[in-house]
This record gives C-alpha cells, structure tokens and sequence, in this order.
C-alpha cells in the first residue's frame, strides 16, 4: 500500500458516450491540479460506436502535451473486463473507476484526490444515500430494490457502509494489482468493495449527487441487478489466499 499520494489514474469505460465523455474528462481536467493527474485511460472495446471513438480520439489529440490520455482496446470482455484491464496498465499511485456517462459527477475527483492525500491507504468512495448525496430520475422500484439492497449486504459484511454498488471510488493502485478479480459484468462494481473489505482495507464515503444518464443505453438492466447477491455470497467466504493473485 503506498505511504503517500503522488497522483492518479482515471479510468473511463466507453460505449456510446460522446459528449458526456468529453464534459467527464473536461471537468476532471478543468478543476484538478495537473500534477495530481497521471493519466487518463480511455477504455473502448468491438461494440464502442465511431461516434464515441472518434470523441475519445479527438480528446487524445486536443490534451497533446497537457494531459495523458491513453486509448485501450480491451480484450476481456463487458464492463468488468474493461475496469479490471485498466487497473492492470494504471501507472497512477491511485486509480479511479467512474463512468463517462455523467451519472457519477467529475467534480467529486478533486474531493476523491483531496482526501487520498490525507489518508493513501484507504479506498475513497462515493456514496448516494448519505446527507449531501442524492438521486435524480431514478427508477424508484430499482431505487427501493437497491437500498434494500445495500442495507442487506452491508448487514451480511458488518460494514457500515451505505453505497457497496455504486461503481465510483478511488483506490490505491497496488492493492488493486493484487486482487484476483473474477466478475467481468457489473457485479465487478460490488466486487470492488467486498474483497477489499475481506482484506480489512479502510474505507472513507464521500456524498455524491447521481443523475440519469442523457445519452446512450445502460448495459445494466434491472434483472441483472440480481447477480449481486451471488458475488456477494460468494465472496463472503473467500480465504485471504484466494482473494489474493498467487
């Protein structure tokens, strides 16, 4: 675990995201410190529409000598895969997993770099259901079914934490590097906080405002909001070895 910030890696997932994509990096680049920034890594896959490739490139050449940013074609597949591939390649002390989509906001990057400088052994995580937080258009069947949720596996891991799904933190990069990932769809996100949880790592909550989408489709439908409670499940029991790459 490192014993202090020296700067970050943004990882930005890509599917058909175009001007969200833009305004995500914008902002990110527009209220942080450059020398906090160590790169941002653009993960695009097969079924990234042109339209979003040819944002993401177009953000690689206007940052040329202001910002690194870096275009990954993924191999393992889904979501997951894309995340887990960039942890791999992050040369940040720290690694962000967001979205490009706008619904996990870019302004809370600098509160996320902020609080990692105080406390750079703690994974940094945003959460909606505490007091400065929030949802806007959100589906209030899927809103119940998550609180329901998260106050289940939250009771199921004795943690007091409020937003284990919420695919939006800051994480020492090592500690990730070390972890054998095994979800390559959304469950992945949950993934994220119950092995480090397994492994005793601290966590601090941020509150943080999430707002639908306005361009694109979801990957993530309702039904397969299921199959969280299978990883929870099966990570509830995980040895350190196993949890641990060999």
């Amino acid at each position: 675990m490192p014993s202090k910030f020296e700067n970050v890696t943004i990882l930005l997932p890509a599917m058909d995201e175009t001007y969200s994509l833009k305004e995500t990096v914008d902002v990110i680049a527009s209220t942080c410190d450059h020398k906090d920034l160590a790169e941002f890594i653009l993960l695009l896959c097969n079924r990234t529409t042109s339209e979003s490739r040819k944002t993401a490139e177009k953000l690689v050449e206007d940052y040329k000598g202001i910002l690194p940013i870096y275009i990954h074609d993924q191999k393992l597949p889904f979501v997951g895969g894309a995340i887990r591939e960039g942890i791999d390649l992050a040369k940040g002390s720290h690694v962000v997993m967001m979205s490009s989509d706008l619904e996990t906001d870019p302004h809370i990057i600098r509160q996320f770099i902020e609080r990692s400088k105080r406390h750079p052994n703690r994974i940094i995580t945003a959460t909606r259901w505490k007091k400065g937080g929030g949802f806007e258009k959100y589906n209030k069947v899927k809103l119940v079914c998550n609180l329901i949720f998260e106050r289940a596996i939250g009771f199921f891991y004795f943690t007091g934490l409020s937003d284990l799904t919420y695919a939006y933190r800051i994480f020492p990069t090592d500690l990730m590097q070390k972890i054998n990932w095994e979800e390559l769809k959304h469950p992945f996100f949950l993934e994220t906080a119950l092995k480090p949880l397994r492994l005793g790592v601290k966590f601090q909550e941020i509150p943080a405002h999430w707002v639908a989408r306005t361009e694109g489709v979801s990957q993530n439908t309702f039904f397969a909001n299921f199959k969280y409670f299978k990883t929870a499940w099966h990570n509830r029991f995980l040895s350190k070895s196993q949890i641990l790459k060999k």
